[in-house]
């Protein structure tokens, strides 16, 4: 298998392949674009949104300075929002829904290295997919870890780390994040 069959496959690849390392830096060159593009030139923004996300629904907002690793990995929603200084390292796929709010100096990472000494010199990566559900807030300066699912109407605290899946309906906080309390949907009959 290849490096990129490899990181595609869920297994461990070298993370300084060509291949690889390609599509970071074609990742890397439309995020630049996208940054140095004036906040009020909305279409635009839109334009070079669209053509580094595989997906984007009605309204993608993402706010300078944005990175990530590949960008066609990521599907957004609708009304989607990313505040200033956003991280998606998304080398597996970043699945988000509508109506979800990124607050600043967040990072969602699909990728992660191993803990032995060895593996890491011989630069292994090895990637799992986050999904995050409808109506997501998270706030700023937040860290969501490979292989999180969010679901539907959560709320993450600022600071949080979340190294699990996270249920609907709750707030979660802290290092690691954890349930906080339980929290109504009250979206239903709301238009779209």
């Amino acid at each position: 298998m290849t490096e990129l069959e490899k990181l595609d496959a869920g297994l461990e690849y070298d993370f300084w392949d060509e291949g690889v390392n390609a599509r970071k830096l074609n990742a890397i060159e439309i995020c630049a674009k996208l940054n140095v593009l004036p906040v009020t030139e909305e279409a635009a923004r839109e334009r070079a949104i669209r053509e580094l996300f595989g997906a984007a629904g009605r309204n993608p907002t993402v706010l300078p300075t944005f990175c990530c690793d590949n960008g066609k990995n990521i599907r957004v929603g609708e009304n989607f929002l990313a505040n200033y200084n956003v991280t998606i390292l998304d080398i597996a796929p970043v699945t988000i829904g509508d109506y979800v709010m990124i607050g600043p100096n967040t990072l969602i990472t699909t990728v992660n290295h191993p803990l032995s000494s060895a593996g890491r010199r011989r630069h292994l990566g090895q990637a799992r997919p986050v999904a995050i559900g409808r109506d997501v807030w998270i706030g700023g300066n937040c860290t969501i870890l490979p292989g999180v699912t969010i679901g539907n109407n959560a709320v993450i605290a600022a600071d949080a780390v979340v190294t699990r899946d996270v249920p609907d309906n709750c707030v979660v906080g802290g290092v690691p994040a954890r349930k906080i309390k339980d929290i109504s949907d009250d979206t239903e009959g709301m238009e779209t």
